[in-house]
């Protein structure tokens, strides 16, 4: 098997209007994330395939992130695989909060990494 090095970014050099998909589950999503990212849950990834697929041909390459790159790695991965632009953030949401970018978190309190 050939296996090609996965495409990863650090949280620091997504921009600031890329496609963030966050792959994290509700609770984690609630606490905190990335304002206008799109959120599908890896346990409900291929249930909704067909919405992740439509938003990365209208809004081009997609930012995958979870907290800390692993299961967003496993996405990004597959993503790959069927054709798509998608690169792994390093660190997840760790690094991102790490990086001092924005965050939101659905109560309007302040974000956190959870």
């Amino acid at each position: 098997m050939n296996f090609s090095p996965l495409p990863s970014v650090d949280a620091a050099s997504v921009p600031a209007d890329a496609l963030v998909l966050d792959v994290r589950e509700d609770d984690e999503w609630t606490a905190g994330h990335v304002e206008g990212a799109l959120h599908v849950p890896m346990s409900g990834f291929v249930a909704r395939f067909g919405e992740v697929t439509e938003a990365v041909a209208e809004r081009g390459r997609a930012f995958v992130m979870c907290r800390v790159g692993g299961r967003s790695a496993q996405v990004t991965q597959y993503l790959v695989q069927q054709g798509f632009d998608a690169v792994n953030v390093d660190g997840g949401m760790l690094a991102w909060d790490g990086a001092g970018r924005p965050m939101v978190a659905e109560s309007g309190s302040p974000a956190f990494v959870l």
